[in-house]
């Protein structure tokens, strides 16, 4: 049902917008590359918009100092990773002000590339990859919306190989995050991650094999 509703909303001769999200430990970086390796698109990672706008002259930049304090910032005068995230470690109020700084900034720039690559219709899609996508209401904003999934045992191997992850640290995690099953409702397509990028690249291309450069 997901691939047939999705198949009339992204359409030849324009740049589609596809938002990809799932769980942490799913394979989106994975998946993106192999999609950013084979077709006419650009990605956008909200992760890597979230540490622009944090550089100096973004207006992120001066709200983060003014609630954090300068001493998040590094020698160089940048924001520095590491005392930010010690900043608000256990203050869930710093953190919740740091959010609505963050999360409506990452929202405009991004927005700002969408309109951009709309305006210009140079290249076929548009992905932008975020853990929030649907909780920030992109499903509003994109044409589709794209669910990486991975089974839970297979996401927390990964977690553990790849990041060393302790048992305790994955659970928490996994308990801030949407359900499978919150996912699959607001997803217009589905790719089991699950196994290799072999079995996740022939779900890939048989969605969008018509655009494969």
């Amino acid at each position: 049902m997901n691939q047939s509703k999705m198949q009339n909303k992204i359409q030849k001769g324009k740049t589609n917008i596809i938002g990809v999200t799932g769980g942490v430990g799913a394979g989106k970086s994975t998946v993106l590359k192999y999609i950013n390796d084979n077709y006419n698109c650009k990605v956008v990672y909200s992760d890597d918009v979230a540490n622009e706008i944090k550089k100096k002259g973004y207006p992120a930049y001066d709200e983060l100092v003014r609630v954090l304090g300068q001493e998040i910032l590094g020698d160089d005068g940048e924001i520095d990773k590491a005392k930010m995230a010690n900043a608000i470690f256990k203050d869930a109020k710093k953190l919740e002000k740091v959010n609505k700084i963050l999360h409506p900034a990452v929202n405009t720039f991004i927005i700002n590339i969408i309109d951009e690559e709309r305006l210009r219709n140079r290249i076929d899609f548009v992905f932008v990859e975020a853990a929030l996508l649907i909780e920030n209401g992109y499903k509003n904003i994109v044409d589709e919306l794209w669910y990486i999934y991975a089974d839970e045992d297979t996401r927390r191997d990964r977690l553990k190989d790849t990041r060393s992850y302790s048992d305790e640290k994955i659970d928490g995690i996994f308990a801030q995050q949407l359900d499978d099953e919150t996912y699959r409702l607001n997803a217009d397509f589905v790719i089991d991650n699950s196994k290799d990028l072999e079995a996740a690249s022939e779900q890939i291309n048989k969605k969008l094999g018509e655009w494969r450069e």
